[in-house]
């Protein structure tokens, strides 16, 4: 007698599917497999997104649970002046309290991509798969940009060094905007050096700026960096913490501060950044802890949104889309003195391209 196949229900991709007629019933609410879909496609868009993410990772983080409207409020105590000798028998004038605010207000973003079906059909590779990825590093392009920008409006700000080739300086000393900036032999260097690096490390701490895990973060681009790993005394990263303790992008320390490399990091041009030879001028942000602050919503993280062409790919099912959304402040800054923005010029100055644009 001929064995009989038993198995009358078939868990697919679209549906269940009789294993003896081969006919199809969709998923319902109850059952159906498409959360398994998408959170395969979750975890490639947060994965590329969090491989991304520099600035953030610095981020006082501050909840906003749903129905709460789209504003925060951070608040700091001041702080009091120390103690005076007392007079006896006679009470001393007290210290005022207070408390302080800062506000922040949430916006979204978003943006998608439509897939044809032929797209989709004849490719060699998994459409909605590299969508999905791109889309991740989009999302945290949207981030880091957001972020970066807000910490250029802080004014703590301090230039480098003209410095030339032999030693002495160059043509303005000690540079007071990015036009008296240098970066040829000629007009001195204002490369950010280990000396500056020390200097403004000295001034975080004389401003009793507090550490992350003992030491401060520097934010940098990648031609800045070029120039400090020429230095001596440059310690690349893997030579001082096991890999579970570095941040993201980190790639060394100097002077007690750690360094992030990070290509949007601000690379700057235009009328209020052009250094003295006429190139680009770059921004490199030292940071404390908690220097500034990132809303994370209840309900507005970063999502990925997949629709299928049977579900919105019109009369004929000729398209897919595939994007995402999300809500931030982009930044709050919170203690502008945890904050320094050092303006710098070095060996790219004169190839690189601006990433910036002036508001």
């Amino acid at each position: 007698m001929p064995e009989t196949n038993t198995t009358t229900v078939i868990n697919a991709t679209t549906g269940y599917v009789n294993g003896a007629t081969g006919d199809v019933t969709a998923f319902d609410n109850a059952h159906t497999l498409d959360p398994e879909i998408k959170s395969f496609y979750d975890t490639e868009l947060l994965e590329n997104a969090r491989a991304e993410l520099f600035f953030a990772q610095f981020a006082k983080k501050q909840p906003l649970p749903a129905r709460h409207g789209g504003t925060v409020e951070w608040r700091k105590w001041n702080t009091f002046e120390k103690a005076e000798k007392l007079q006896e028998g006679v009470i001393p004038t007290g210290q005022k309290f207070g408390v302080s605010r800062i506000t922040g207000a949430i916006d979204q973003y978003g943006t998608y991509t439509a897939i044809t079906d032929r797209l989709e059909l004849r490719a060699y590779d998994d459409i909605i798969l590299g969508a999905t990825e791109e889309m991740g590093a989009s999302a945290a392009e949207t981030q880091e940009t957001l972020t970066r920008d807000t910490l250029m409006t802080n004014t703590n700000v301090f230039y480098c060094h003209n410095v030339k080739p032999d030693g002495t300086p160059g043509a303005v000393a000690v540079p007071t905007s990015c036009a008296q900036m240098g970066a040829s032999d000629a007009d001195g260097w204002a490369k950010l050096t280990p000396d500056m690096v020390s200097r403004v490390v000295t001034q975080m701490k004389k401003a009793r700026v507090p550490t992350l895990h003992g030491k401060y973060v520097a934010i940098v681009h990648p031609s800045v960096a070029y120039d400090l790993r020429s230095s001596d005394e440059w310690i690349e990263a893997h030579k001082y913490a096991a890999p579970n303790e570095l941040f993201n992008g980190e790639i060394g320390e100097l002077h007690g501060c750690r360094f992030v490399e990070d290509v949007f990091a601000p690379v700057l041009g235009g009328n209020d950044y052009k250094n003295k030879s006429g190139g680009v001028t770059y921004a490199t942000f030292f940071l404390g802890r908690d220097a500034f602050g990132i809303i994370d919503p209840e309900g507005g993280a970063l999502e990925i949104i997949v629709h299928d062409k049977e579900e919105i790919g019109g009369p004929l099912n000729q398209f897919s889309t595939v994007g995402y959304k999300f809500e931030t402040n982009g930044a709050t800054i919170l203690y502008p003195e945890r904050c320094v923005r050092v303006m710098s010029t070095g060996a790219y100055s004169a190839s690189d391209e601006t990433n910036y644009t002036e508001a």
